[in-house]
């Protein structure tokens, strides 16, 4: 079998697809002592003339969780009334936020997610350092994302991840008005790297974004030229807008019905398979086969943190740039990279900077050193510089 040849690609994507979920069934036993599904929100039944007593035995809620929402004092608060502590709808909605925060609290393995932040920290540093120093190369860095989908996502699970932050969180506060504190932490901490680099974290430790760009790379040879059928770049004007209209129908959905549309079809449930429908194994399906011809879909088109971490990337402190110095407008990054990005930011010819996943593939490429990942404040080109035909046909048959 030719080493570039369609039907190699094909086996290796459905090996690499076999793998995912073969290993990752495996795995989730590891992991099994907290499911990592939230259990349904039930009715809350509630009666003026009722007790506090009585409330809490309807409805299965025990003592101490009873003080916690109500504020009882002393035991003879359960003999109290219940009108005495607000209306059927502020109890109500009282008891939806303090069982939905329980839930959430009794879902996290905390062992598991001390040891994952710990891992990308370490594999995000050691990465940044190779990455510096222009040691990857197009083989390299499909091993190192094939490593990162096995520890992130394989072996660790689905949970956390940069999308469920956001995600998660919206839907708590859009059902219940919860606010999980352990949650906006690691957001934080994730918008915090993308603040200092970028969208590193979305680039090789999103277990899902990893996957999309390994199988996107799986169909290119070692000079990034589609195998199996072409690679596009959609423009992205029309992918932002599909993931904001999105990111807004989301959010409306979990606000005005506390219903999240995005855990049915959740990609990041590939590493836990056993929760993916068959409605959600048909999305996904289709989602990985895109991720053959379109660089990384779901991030462009649908993820929450995706949208929220591009907002963030205008004030990163590292991030791509061009020396406009020793540039000699050959182009090669703007072709070589899987998106339309680094053709915005070489040229600054639109106001709107796309999604950069800090691939570093622009850098790879080019023959001059031009482009760094560092500090340097991003600059516009000088006038007439892509006129300069003849700078760029020094390099053209490199």
């Amino acid at each position: 079998m030719a080493k570039h040849s369609p039907t190699r690609t094909i086996v290796l994507f459905l090996l690499l697809i076999a793998l995912v979920v073969g290993l990752s069934l495996t795995s989730g036993h590891f992991w099994s002592g907290k499911p990592e599904e939230l259990p349904e929100p039930k009715q809350v039944i509630i009666n003026e003339q009722m007790t506090v007593g009585e409330f809490g035995r309807a409805n299965d809620l025990t003592n101490p969780v009873l003080k916690g929402v109500l504020g009882l004092q002393t035991r003879s608060d359960l003999q109290k009334k219940l009108s005495e502590y607000g209306t059927p709808d502020q109890i109500r909605s009282l008891v939806k936020k303090k069982l939905a925060l329980a839930a959430e609290r009794a879902t996290k393995n905390w062992i598991k997610i001390q040891i994952k932040f710990g891992m990308w920290f370490a594999f995000l540093i050691t990465l940044f350092i190779l990455m510096r120093k222009r040691k990857a190369t197009p083989r390299l860095r499909k091993w190192l994302l094939f490593i990162s989908v096995l520890i992130f996502g394989i072996i660790m699970g689905s949970d956390p991840s940069p999308m469920g932050t956001v995600k998660d969180a919206i839907h708590l506060y859009g059902s219940a008005r919860a606010v999980f504190p352990p949650r906006m932490i690691a957001l934080t901490l994730f918008l915090l790297i993308v603040f200092l680099a970028n969208k590193y974290i979305c680039a090789w430790g999103c277990q899902a974004g990893v996957l999309q760009d390994l199988i996107f790379r799986l169909n290119q040879t070692d000079k990034r030229k589609a195998i199996l059928g072409k690679q596009i770049k959609p423009p992205f004007l029309l992918t932002n807008t599909v993931r904001v209209a999105f990111m807004g129908i989301f959010t409306a959905a979990a606000f005005a019905w506390g219903a999240d549309i995005i855990e049915p079809v959740d990609p990041f449930k590939l590493y836990k398979p056993a929760y993916l429908g068959l409605a959600g194994a048909g999305f996904v399906g289709i989602l990985l086969v895109a991720s053959l011809f379109v660089y990384r879909p779901w991030c462009h088109l649908f993820c929450p943190f995706g949208l929220v971490g591009w907002l963030v990337e205008k004030v990163s402190r590292v991030r791509i740039s061009v020396d406009y110095e020793t540039c000699i407008a050959c182009q090669k990054c703007a072709t070589a990279c899987p998106s339309t990005v680094m053709e915005a930011i070489l040229k600054r010819d639109r106001k709107t900077i796309p999604d950069c996943f800090a691939c570093y593939t622009c850098r790879e490429v080019c023959p001059t050193n031009s482009i760094s990942f560092s500090a340097r404040k991003r600059r516009l080109p000088p006038p007439g510089h892509f006129e300069k035909k003849g700078r760029s046909e020094l390099v053209e048959n490199d």
